[in-house]
Order: structure tokens, then C-alpha cells, then sequence
């Protein structure tokens, strides 16, 4: 579970929360005004559910028939 922080206070004890990001596996949205502005994660985290994204969008289009639209022109895409 994400854990909150505010930007000021993630500025204040930046080396901490690497730290436990890093150790601890931990992660923390850090929020300016009450919203999320930016998210702390383990970098495997990250690539990890970059990952699993592109796999099952790949999935869904291998599902998806092809459509046949004929041929077209340059200047019909491009409606000039």
C-alpha cells in the first residue's frame, strides 16, 4: 500500500525514504496541496508493471481481427 507524503516533508528526509524504498521494498505517493504529484517505487516495481501492461495489451491486439479498408491515397489520409 502506498504511503503518503507531502513534498515538503519527502524534501526533508529524502535519504530516508530511499532508504526504505531501497531496504524495505516501501512505497509513497508524494502529494503538493493534497494531490499526487509523484510516486516513489522500487525500480524492478516499475518495470515490472511496465511490463505485465505490454504483455496484455499485446494479448488484446492478437485477439483483435484485422480489418481489410482497401487501399488509400496519401492525400485521402491526409485529407489535404
Amino acid at each position: 500500500m502506498d504511503e503518503a507524503i507531502s513534498a515538503a516533508e519527502a524534501n526533508r528526509a529524502f535519504s530516508r525514504l530511499l532508504r526504505e524504498v531501497r531496504e524495505e521494498g516501501r512505497t509513497f505517493v508524494v502529494t503538493s496541496h493534497g494531490k499526487p504529484v509523484a510516486k516513489l517505487v522500487p525500480c524492478g516495481a516499475a518495470e515490472a508493471g511496465r511490463e505485465a501492461a505490454r504483455a496484455k495489451l499485446l494479448a488484446r491486439l492478437a485477439r483483435q481481427p484485422a480489418t481489410d479498408v482497401g487501399r488509400w491515397t496519401r492525400d485521402e489520409l491526409y485529407e489535404r
